[in-house]
């Protein structure tokens, strides 16, 4: 898992090595510096020896300089892999979700993919600028700390061999406590990411409802769990502290008591005793052992915080994308745009009880008008979505052209399936730049000619700045008419050999409706066109129409021949007639 997350470092490798070089330099100015100020004290100050002074003094400047040039230099090169650490993950995780298929997007929540790119990351990258700096820091201060407080005096050294693992046992007994609470916040974070989606994604509608009050408290609520679940982590790492100051203050007595008896015993022996310098570097080793541990019980909670975060970002690097090209002699042509469903059923996972779909058997001819109709939850979508190979039939084969959709790549296959999905994405930007994603090197003309098309010419001229206006996120700033016929001008830059319209006609009033209809079989008769409606008057033209129930062709034929039938279609057709002469009334 470490591993694969290494490979996000990449071109920034270098500055991962030096910060935890430069951080080695700072730490031994940091040790030297006591030694030299006990050199100070006994040979120049005790001495009253004003060359020694000096020189001494020039020794602890040098050293603070170079400490402090290491220090920076350390957190220059930590700043600057961590960034870039985190760029390249947030680039490998969103290149990798590109890949997915819809199976793959439906595994991970929407709200879960945009906590993992966002909050996730930040944690690694902080974890990871900790991991170069403090985390090489902590344990080459305590060493170096240790050993130069040993070679001063081993008798007064002992005095740690009783703090350390009174500190070390607290630590053991507290991290572990906050381990479980930092994986259960992470997992909160995303629910409390999917409420503020839903509630900014679907804000009119909770305004329309009334429903404010409601949105806030599953906000509050979710929120407030964070809040608790962080108060009652740091309420437990709150006791390392003052274990801590117990152990420093613990230690600076100890030291002082002993080391008082072995500077007045330096009186009589000096080899035997401990000056006065020596004793004060003591009470500084003493500090810099101790807040190192203590230091290290933070990388350690760090590092439980990046635990979560670290699976999550790893699941969606590995995460294998179940739709993908054959690797080996793929299709790079579609033929036509002839269209064949053999004994074709689908479940929406290996695990679902139910199929979607059950024994779908249908042909369409190049070039024909395919009209379905049917209830909600009746998988009119489910169908069109096998098409352009957005699903994997479970059971059967599908072809297009001849040719089963599995043998095509990717990105020939679905460039040549134009498509107008059900729920209509508008993208922030101008509409010239939403058209565009149907065609991006279009010109003007062929834009105003698509809209004219879809009849969206007349709506966006009457913006003050036509086809530039700004379009916000998701389309809000125009009706959902106005969102529908701009999507299908997206779609007819296109000029596929296949159309698909899911239910994209449904936001229009019908004498819109029957005119992109009429300019649809006028300018794309040669094309396959599969229209799914509701309206009984969208689908009435079509060469052939399906009605599907519960996941099956339910009945099949022309608009005559429907009617005639006395069937599901039958009905639909006397509900809405009996509907449209009632309003005529």
């Amino acid at each position: 898992m470490i591993r694969r997350l290494a490979r996000c470092i990449r071109e920034y490798k270098w500055a991962a090595l030096l910060s935890p070089l430069c951080m080695v330099g700072e730490v031994a100015m940091e040790v030297l510096i006591p030694l030299a100020m006990a050199d100070l004290y006994d040979y120049g100050i005790k001495m009253q020896d004003m060359q020694v002074v000096a020189a001494k003094s020039g020794i602890l400047v040098l050293c603070a300089l170079a400490s402090l040039s290491f220090g920076v230099l350390s957190a220059a090169f930590a700043s600057k892999a961590g960034t870039g650490f985190a760029k390249n993950l947030r680039h490998d995780m969103y290149h990798q979700v590109q890949d997915f298929s819809f199976s793959n997007i439906d595994k991970f929540s929407t709200a879960s993919i945009v906590t993992r790119l966002t909050s996730d990351v930040a944690t690694l990258q902080n974890t990871f600028q900790m991991m170069i700096r403090m985390a090489i820091r902590c344990p080459m201060m305590l060493i170096l700390a240790l050993v130069s407080a040993m070679g001063i005096s081993v008798r007064l050294s002992l005095v740690y061999c009783v703090a350390l693992p009174i500190l070390i046992c607290a630590l053991l007994c507290l991290i572990p406590k906050v381990f479980r609470i930092f994986d259960r916040v992470f997992r909160t974070y995303d629910k409390m990411n999917n409420v503020v989606q839903e509630n900014v994604h679907g804000i009119r509608v909770v305004k329309s409802f009334v429903r404010e009050d409601r949105e806030t408290e599953k906000f509050t609520s979710v929120s407030g769990t964070i809040y608790k679940d962080f108060c009652k982590a740091e309420r437990i790492m709150s006791l390392a502290n003052p274990i801590m100051q117990l152990c420093v203050y613990g230690c600076m007595l100890a030291i002082s008591w002993i080391g008082a008896h072995l500077v007045i015993a330096s009186g009589n022996n000096p080899d035997l005793g401990l000056t006065t310098g020596q004793l004060s570097s003591m009470f500084t080793y003493t500090s810099q052992i101790l807040s190192s541990l203590m230091m290290l019980s933070t990388v350690a909670v760090m590092l439980t915080m990046s635990r979560a975060p670290l699976k999550r970002c790893y699941e969606i690097l590995t995460e294998e994308p179940n739709l993908t090209s054959p690797t080996e002699n793929a299709v790079m042509e579609v033929p036509d745009g002839s269209i064949d469903f053999e004994n074709v059923s689908f479940r929406y996972s290996a695990t679902a009880r139910h199929r979607a779909l059950k024994e779908v058997n249908l042909h369409i001819p190049s070039g024909a008008t395919v009209g379905i109709l049917g209830g909600t939850g009746s998988s009119k979508t489910t169908l069109v979505q096998l098409i352009p190979r957005l699903y994997d039939v479970s059971e059967g084969t599908l072809k297009v052209g001849g040719i089963d959709v599995r043998k095509y790549d990717l990105e020939v296959l679905r460039d040549n399936v134009a498509m107008v999905l059900q729920k209509n994405e508008l993208f922030s930007g101008t509409i010239k730049e939403n058209l565009r994603w149907g065609n991006p090197n279009a010109t003007d003309e062929e834009l105003v000619h698509a809209c004219r098309l879809a009849c969206a010419d007349e709506f966006i001229r009457s913006f003050p700045n036509g086809y530039d206006t700004h379009i916000e996120q998701g389309g809000t700033n125009v009706s959902g008419g106005q969102k529908q016929r701009a999507a299908i001008a997206r779609t007819l830059m296109r000029r596929q050999p296949i159309m698909i319209f899911d239910d994209s006609l449904s936001a229009v009033d019908t004498e819109t409706d029957a005119k992109i209809r009429a300019e649809l079989e006028r300018r794309f008769g040669s094309a396959s066109i599969i229209l799914i409606s509701h309206r009984i008057t969208t689908l009435a033209k079509a060469g052939q129409i399906l009605v599907l129930d519960k996941g099956r062709i339910a009945e099949r034929g022309t608009h005559d021949e429907l009617v005639a039938a006395n069937g599901i279609y039958r009905k639909i057709y006397d509900i809405q007639t009996a509907g449209a002469e009632e309003a005529a009334k």
